[in-house]
């Protein structure tokens, strides 16, 4: 099955595409200066030459969430990567000496999970400081678990295969028996949990920047621009309506491109997905 013949999982990756290019040409594509204030110009509504309004202080609101973009990719592409690399390295020494390894490594899993993640990130965030390096800290300490699970019990799967006995009858160490023939099995649902937690990171991190702990001003931040537009709900929507819709496609789109892979990379679901495509 081609992840292509997907037609959700095709437009999340053109909206992937899409933000990924406008954060890169962002001084290209913007018309102004985001950061550039201009009072007359206040509170404006959508027009020809702020084709998303102006906020409180007269900047262009498109241009600050083409600028948003930026941070918001960098922080859940890095948050993911740390995550995921910390699961990885974790689970899988859990899954493969077992033991005390394996129940320690879990107990801590256990202790982490018994918090929910977004208020353990906002504990974490607040001991830190605003930031957006806080921000990327706390929510990778906190995002890891889902991945360690998932790979200790694939490694507990393919552990005591052939294989995995071939190669230590041969003399391969430990670390070459789980890093070339353990993590090509347990990196395929790694990818799918990526793919969607990218989006669950924007969110998250979002969310700390609306309460203040994000980037501080004048960086555009699409937390922080909904958290300055609530005031003026009533009288300028707009302020508030388009950083929404930023994140909320943002996040769908990363939603659908998890799918497709989820769909691609799992053998069970191939023949469904085959029939739904």
């Amino acid at each position: 099955m081609s992840v292509f013949k997907n037609k959700l999982t095709l437009i999340g990756m053109i909206i992937i595409l899409l933000l990924l290019c406008a954060a890169i040409f962002a001084p290209v594509l913007t018309p102004h200066n985001p950061n550039t204030q201009c009072l007359s110009q206040a509170l404006k509504g959508p027009c020809s030459d702020y084709p998303c309004g102006t906020d409180e202080f007269g900047r262009c609101i498109f241009s600050r969430i083409i600028y948003g973009a930026r941070v918001s990719l960098a922080i859940g592409i890095a948050v993911t990567a740390v995550s995921a690399a910390i699961g990885v390295v974790l689970g899988m020494a859990a899954g493969y000496y077992g033991r005390a390894v394996d129940e320690i490594i879990m107990r801590i899993v256990d202790i982490f999970l018994a918090f929910p993640g977004l208020i353990l990130a906002l504990v974490v965030a607040g001991l830190l400081g605003p930031g957006i390096g806080n921000v990327m800290l706390a929510l990778a300490l906190v995002g890891w678990m889902g991945y360690a699970r998932v790979v200790r019990g694939t490694v507990l799967a393919e552990k005591e295969k052939e294989y995995i006995e071939t190669a230590r009858s041969l003399g391969a160490n430990d670390l070459y028996i789980m890093f070339r023939h353990l993590l090509p099995n347990v990196i395929a649902p790694v990818i799918i949990m990526a793919s969607v937690g990218i989006g669950y990171a924007i969110l998250a991190a979002a969310g700390l920047s609306f309460l203040g702990l994000g980037a501080q001003p004048p960086t555009a931040v699409w937390g922080s621009m909904l958290s300055d537009g609530k005031t003026y709900l009533q009288t300028a929507p707009h302020l508030t309506i388009f950083p929404g819709l930023a994140i909320l496609v943002t996040v769908l789109a990363f939603n659908f491109l998890g799918d497709g892979l989820r769909d691609l990379l799992d053998p069970r679901l191939k023949d469904k997905a085959w029939n739904r495509g």
